[in-house]
């Protein structure tokens, strides 16, 4: 059985990334992108769906025993883990090198003390879970073969098969150093290079902490902002520039429900917000990279702006479900592809105008496509904003006029209208300034309920949404505008956790609520910090900044969070690490050390 979500480790290589449990099992990894089908899915299923398992060896029946101590070594990726036993101490250090040639997994087994017998056991099984390949030894190396994949295991360590499975067993004693390494090679082609663990494994250490130097926060949040940081540079394939939401399918929102969804694509959305957190800490190159896919994704049909993209710009991510897999603490459906890519969502025109503003504003090299892609998006809203869409939040229920959708068309509207004033760009500067007062208008009439002095989820509803405190933020209407604070207290309220954190919407148990889905969720992090934000903002700092460290004491013990926060549970639920709350996270804290409440 999988761990809990918060049990898991990231490492990863900037094209794919795996999950590696407390004791020391690789439950999940796609080769060789993000995408890929799943070599090791047994987060998803059972271990006859593939994971491999690295440490201290156990008696048969027992469960493997769970490493006393982890971390990341310094600012890096590097993952090592430590087991105290009777016989001794020893640590596995576990990473994926930035790639130059096959994608790697290296797992170093190092002895601190005493003798310890371990066991690797390597159960690998493509298509997530589906296809037992065909392992043999070739030339000296274990490959595992598969139609169009080859996976090649290679190590020191004597090994040997047993229910088609590649175990090695072995001692180590203090100093001993023990490496195994997984490479990915299309089958039709040579092997891959013979690992180099070693150098690897300082090649890799040197990447992150040259890439970590170039960090512009050293605020009191620091240990926090750059390890989220470290984690949406892991979440970006950096062939293109494309940043994946999150590199795990169907890990669920409602433990046992059918809120499971694939989130290893590119959303305009968390991508654009991710571009905001990025130039404002330092990192212009991973800005201009993915302005640069942006451009590429959009090109040639920029009115049919999707919500989400593959990491490549791919437009077709058709939905399927997986029924050989029984899903994440039996939560079905398993499903691959996101049948949302082709949802209107209408506030996306919003976040990717923004995003490209604020790279404008920040002196990001200009591209004239930009302007040009930026322009061609308000000919679209011109005509198509005061549609009902399927909003932020991807409801599968029947089309609204969402609030939060409208305020982000006037945001692009806005944004547009300073590019042109700035002088860098041409168009009807008159007739949107006419659009941008017609769309603030009719939010402020059709979406505002005067009588509970809040805004609401959509035109005519009596329901409250989260994304409605991002108003402030995009500068719809001042921070102490008598709506605005009325919202922010309504929130809290009604959408409010016992635990003080956000709910995104209402949701209605068993019966199809506003999302069409029955089922409940658990708070949505990036809605908590959000909250924070805005507390700061209307100067009740002291609460922001309390509910800001709350949230901080949710992440795992190596700084990772998921998407979602089960108070019930009293545990993280949803895709894992999540770039929507790592986000807002980097946000709120540059936002109270800009307060200055905090010494930063």
């Amino acid at each position: 059985m999988a761990g809990r979500i918060e049990d898991y480790a990231l490492i990863g290589d900037m094209q794919t990334a795996a999950l590696v449990c407390r004791d020391g099992t690789v439950d999940w990894l796609c080769l060789p992108r993000f995408d890929s089908h799943a070599i090791f899915a047994g987060l998803l299923g059972t271990g006859e769906h593939g994971f491999w398992r690295l440490g201290p060896a156990y008696a048969p029946g027992a469960e493997p025993p769970t490493s006393a101590r982890r971390t990341y070594r310094g600012d890096s990726l590097i993952l090592e883990s430590e087991w105290d036993t009777p016989r001794g101490t020893v640590r596995v250090i576990d990473f994926m090198p930035p790639r130059d040639g096959a994608p790697q997994l290296i797992r170093i087994v190092e002895g601190v003390s005493g003798r310890v017998p371990m066991r690797s056991e390597l159960r690998m099984r493509f298509s997530y879970g589906r296809v037992v390949p065909w392992v043999h030894k070739q030339e000296g190396r274990t490959v595992a073969v598969a139609g169009p994949d080859s996976v090649w295991f290679d190590t020191e360590a004597e090994t040997y098969g047993k229910a088609l499975t590649t175990y090695a067993d072995f001692t180590v004693a203090p100093g001993d150093r023990v490496a195994f390494t997984i490479s990915w090679e299309p089958s039709h082609k040579e092997p891959p290079a013979l690992p180099e663990p070693e150098q690897s494994l300082v090649a890799t250490e040197d990447f992150w902490r040259d890439w970590v130097e170039h960090c512009t926060y050293h605020g009191p949040y620091r240990e926090a902002v750059v390890r989220s940081l470290i984690t949406l540079k892991a979440l970006t394939y950096a062939p293109t520039g494309g940043i994946v939401a999150a590199p795990t399918t169907s890990l669920p929102e409602d433990i046992g429900g059918v809120r499971n969804w694939d989130y290893r694509y590119t959303w305009l959305r968390d991508a654009a917000i991710t571009l905001s957190s990025l130039l404002r800490t330092g990192y212009r190159e991973e800005a201009r990279a993915w302005r640069e896919w942006l451009l590429r994704a959009v090109a040639g049909d920029p009115e049919n702006l999707q919500i989400m993209y593959g990491i490549a710009g791919e437009r077709e991510l058709g939905e399927a479900e997986l029924d050989w897999l029984p899903g994440y603490e039996n939560s079905t459906p398993v499903r691959v592809g996101n049948g949302a890519a082709h949802q209107l969502q209408l506030d996306v025109y919003g976040e990717v105008t923004e995003a490209l503003h604020l790279g404008h504003m920040t002196g990001l090299a200009r591209n004239d496509y930009a302007s040009v892609l930026q322009l061609k998006l308000i000919r679209y809203l011109e005509d198509h904003w005061n549609e009902p869409d399927e909003g932020i939040w991807e409801v599968r229920g029947p089309r609204r006029h969402f609030v939060h959708s409208k305020v982000m068309a006037w945001v692009a509207v806005d944004r547009t209208i300073k590019l042109i004033e700035s002088g860098d760009a041409d168009g009807p500067l008159e007739r949107w300034k006419q659009l941008r007062d017609d769309i603030h208008r009719d939010v402020c009439e059709k979406g505002y309920d005067k009588e509970r002095n809040t805004f609401t989820q959509s035109y005519g509803s009596q329901e409250l949404d989260a994304s409605l405190l991002l108003i402030p933020q995009m500068g719809f209407l001042p921070p102490d505008d008598k709506r605005v604070i009325g919202t922010i207290e309504a929130i809290q309220r009604e959408l409010s956790t016992s635990d003080g954190f956000i709910l995104r919407y209402p949701t209605d148990g068993k019966d199809e609520g506003v999302d069409g889905l029955p089922g409940d969720e658990g708070a949505f992090l990036a809605c908590s910090f959000w909250m924070a934000d805005d507390l700061a903002m209307i100067g009740r700092v002291d609460e922001a900044r309390k509910l800001f460290e709350k949230l901080l004491s949710l992440r795992n013990d190596l700084g990772l969070l998921a998407e979602e926060w089960d108070p019930r549970l009293q545990r993280q639920v949803g895709n894992f690490p999540q770039a929507f709350s790592h986000v807002p996270l980097i946000d709120t804290a540059l936002r109270l050390t800009a307060s200055g409440a905090y010494g930063g």
